[in-house]
């Protein structure tokens, strides 16, 4: 039964995880852009939801709502100061450091603000409901990283559909392929963007939305450690495979609680990443991912 409830712990992580790791396999699958702000998103997802339900006195059905709009539109602002500058300037903001550096930027301004206005202390996050947990046979499972994990998988199937089926869709896999072919095909890019941003600013902030509602404490630097474990749940998966994402978030919850469980939390950082360091010898794509980075794969 204790051996159930780890691997139980293990998933429901896994799916804090998944979600962040679809943002940044989003973003990298479409635009070939390793956005480095999406840690930062995802702690302001988390932070305005506590700061506007307990500063701010609103119930969290308003206060929700508000802090996923908010980090959309961080993300739009991203967007527009790295990327689509960039491309501006350059013709391709791929083929440059800048976009990744800016963006790396833009976490620390988000941190830096975020300090500013809240400090640098934790902050006790309310509780919607008086238990967050549901107990079935002895087992416990918490209702928020539930919650995680079925978004991350109807929001990639959404995604997946999406994709293959709408002519929206055909436009966003002929980005990924080629921007550049893509807009000489007549596809307009600068209205095409910003929709990957906004998806990836969604995910972001809804992720740290649930991860506060889940651990009941937010920070400026809540989104460090889980963003480290979600970029390396996207390379288990693969670059650029949303449906690897989800896979890689999943196996990477499960590692680090049964490391907990069997090693103790002193090791987890060797054991994750050193499991990552040998998966990219053998298989450098990834479990799902295609042998070619940037093609084939949506």
């Amino acid at each position: 039964m204790i051996f159930l409830q780890q691997v139980i712990n293990g998933l429901m992580l896994g799916g804090l995880y998944a979600l962040v790791a679809v943002s940044f396999t989003f973003v990298i699958g479409m635009l070939n852009f390793l956005n480095f702000s999406i840690p930062g998103i995802f702690m302001l997802g988390g932070i305005l939801s506590w700061a506007f339900m307990v500063p701010g006195g609103l119930p969290w059905y308003a206060a929700v709502p508000l802090a996923l709009l908010a980090g959309i539109a961080a993300s739009l602002l991203v967007e527009r100061f790295t990327y689509r500058y960039m491309r501006a300037r350059f013709g391709d903001a791929t083929e440059h450091a800048i976009p990744l550096v800016s963006s790396m930027g833009f976490l620390i301004l988000f941190q830096g603000l975020v300090q500013i206005q809240w400090g640098a202390e934790l902050h006790s996050f309310p509780s919607p409901w008086q238990d967050t947990s549901l107990r079935i046979g002895g087992l416990l499972i918490s209702i928020p990283q539930v919650i995680s994990l079925a978004l991350a998988m109807a929001l990639v199937f959404g995604l997946t559909v999406i994709l293959g089926r709408t002519s929206l869709g055909r436009s966003l896999r002929a980005v990924a392929e080629s921007p550049d072919t893509a807009q000489l095909l007549g596809i307009d890019l600068p209205r095409l963007i910003p929709a990957v941003f906004i998806v990836t600013g969604l995910f972001s902030a809804l992720a740290g939305v649930l991860f506060a509602l889940n651990y009941l404490q937010v920070s400026h630097v809540m989104g460090d450690e889980i963003a480290s474990f979600a970029m390396a749940a996207m390379v288990v998966g693969g670059l650029g495979n949303v449906w690897g994402a989800i896979a890689g978030g999943l196996l990477l919850g499960l590692m680090e609680v049964m490391t907990i469980f069997f090693f103790g939390a002193k090791v987890i950082k060797v054991a994750v990443w050193g499991a990552l360091f040998l998966l990219i010898l053998v298989r450098p794509q990834g479990l799902f991912g295609k042998p070619a980075v940037g093609k084939g794969k949506f």
